[in-house]
């Protein structure tokens, strides 16, 4: 089966970019005419309707939004290819598809993806925020930020890099502390109720640097185990619980005084926030940038 005519592609994208046959076919220097002759070509080559055409206006149908988005991928690509070989870094464009925590994505992550998006007009971005540990390859994302994960030995799909540390604390509300009285070492946790993170067959631990270096792992009760960082703040607040939490999520709290922390002379394993991305030779500029703003701003000190 031949191939379709890449230039027909690009009419279609400057079609879709300026709004109109016009404007696309004086982007590509071509008359009205020949610019729809150009994506008619297209749609019968793939045998699918790409535009919804009136007499006043275009928009993309289904199928058509589909390969536009596809369009702005093989573009990225090719912005990468050419850095590659002339030294240059190519633009961010094209379609960011990023996956976060909820609420590090929401408190955090969004905030930098505003800045990102104002800095590349040509970019766009499709982010999912939950906790649930998505499949990145599978799923078709381009980026995953995960708190205290990296991928396993065997997953050769995927590479990683470290953004940053996020300082944990133990903490809990005045009220569960004055009924069940505040720990005062590490044993003491033992007969407290531990606000655990499990999602799937997945279980968070708790540990602590002990006498001699050595990390120590927490004992305690786990009556209430959740999936979500921002539930796990909830049930604290509440006062179903002690919790381990990055700062990100409590500061306001402990400043408020509706969290305490506790046992503050105990050193706690740091959270380290890791971007995850499927393992390329050549990543897109798109991906790398975001990467490096995240570096950027918040490995700070």
């Amino acid at each position: 089966m031949p191939r379709t005519n890449l230039n027909d592609i690009l009419i279609f994208m400057a079609v879709v970019d300026a709004g109109s046959f016009v404007g696309g076919g004086q982007t590509m220097g071509l008359s009205r005419s020949a610019a729809g002759k150009a994506v008619i070509r297209l749609e019968d080559r793939l045998g699918a309707r790409l535009l919804n055409r009136t007499t006043r206006s275009l928009s993309l149908t289904e199928e058509g939004r589909l390969f536009y988005e596809r369009g702005l991928q093989i573009l990225a690509s090719v912005d990468e290819a050419e850095a590659s070989v002339s030294g240059k870094s190519g633009a961010p464009r094209g379609v960011l598809r990023l996956t976060a925590p909820d609420a590090f994505g929401r408190l955090v992550v969004l905030p930098l993806l505003e800045k990102y998006l104002r800095a590349w007009p040509d970019l766009q971005a499709e982010v999912s925020f939950t906790d649930r540990l998505a499949d990145i390859v599978e799923e078709g994302f381009d980026l995953a930020i995960r708190i205290g994960a990296i991928p396993s030995a065997s997953d050769s799909r995927l590479a990683s890099r470290v953004i940053a540390s996020e300082t944990a604390r133990l903490c809990a509300s005045p009220a569960y502390l004055a009924e069940h009285s505040e720990p005062h070492d590490l044993d003491d946790l033992a007969v407290h109720d531990c606000l655990f993170f499990a999602s799937r067959n997945q279980r968070q631990g708790w540990r602590f640097r002990g006498e001699g270096g050595a990390w120590v792992k927490a004992q305690g009760r786990s009556r209430l185990r959740l999936d979500s960082g921002e539930a796990i703040r909830d049930a604290a607040l509440a006062g179903l619980g002690i919790a381990l939490l990055p700062d990100f999520l409590i500061a306001d709290d402990l400043t408020a005084g509706r969290l305490r922390h506790i046992l503050p002379q105990l050193e706690t394993d740091d959270a380290r926030i890791v971007a995850l991305y499927p393992d390329k030779r050549l990543l897109e500029p798109r991906v790398r940038g975001f990467i490096d703003l995240m570096v950027e701003e918040l490995g700070r000190g």
